[in-house]
């Protein structure tokens, strides 16, 4: 598998530990103002040479996270990157990818388009997180889950295990999985969380809290280069 980074000491407990998630923050119309010094190339983000968005909105900046159900240090990420993305202006859109490594984060990332195309991604994503790292219901890494244990978790929540495994299994699903293989490609995607801003900037950073600050000036940076 591949590599990610080591948990960040400086983030909050990750998903299903002692503190909670705050209640998301309402999308706000107004952009927010960046905190700190702008970023600098090859330090703060990298260029991405011929880099798109992934899913590209029309008058939107798009923020997409590659990402692992499987990965630890996304599970860390997580506490953060929730409030952060509901509190993002109404010009960004947001979205999950999920990396595409092999084995465990294949089967999750087939996981993640079925629950999308079954509308019941965005009520189950913390709960996954939380039953492969915290309640270890699920293996991830640590073993080998079956497509059947992956229907079952998502069984809880009101979807039937035989319509999921066979939506993990459908065309549209294998097309959404093609897609995220190209864009982490083409994104320089080496490990997990990372960001890209517009399919143009992979964001680096010396922390989580680092990463998103400097996401917001290159947010802010891309509505300048747009309002042009």
């Amino acid at each position: 598998a591949a590599a990610t980074p080591a948990a960040d000491p400086a983030a909050p407990p990750a998903v299903g530990e002692s503190a909670t998630t705050p209640p998301p923050a309402a999308p706000s119309a107004a952009p927010r103002a960046p905190n700190g010094p702008e970023p600098v190339a090859g330090t703060d983000y990298l260029d991405i040479d011929g880099g798109q968005p992934y899913q590209q909105a029309a008058g939107k900046i798009e923020v997409a996270e590659v990402f692992g159900y499987v990965c630890p240090a996304c599970n860390a990420f997580q506490p953060l990157i929730g409030p952060w993305k509901a509190g993002l202006p109404s010009d960004v859109h947001f979205v999950y990818v999920p990396a595409m490594f092999g084995g465990p984060w294949d089967d999750y990332g087939r996981a993640f388009y079925a629950a999308e195309t079954l509308g019941v991604q965005e009520k189950t994503h913390e709960a996954l997180y939380k039953a492969i790292h915290v309640d270890q219901t699920l293996k991830g890494e640590r073993g080998k889950d079956s497509v059947q244990d992956i229907a079952a978790f998502y069984a809880k929540y009101g979807v039937d295990q035989k319509t999921f495994i066979d939506t993990m299994s459908s065309f549209g699903v294998s097309a959404k999985t093609n897609r995220a293989k190209q864009f982490a490609t083409r994104s320089k995607i080496t490990g997990t969380p990372s960001l890209i801003v517009n399919g143009k900037y992979l964001v680096k950073g010396q922390s989580f809290p680092d990463m998103l600050r400097i996401a917001d000036h290159l947010i802010a940076r891309e509505r300048a280069t747009l309002a042009k």
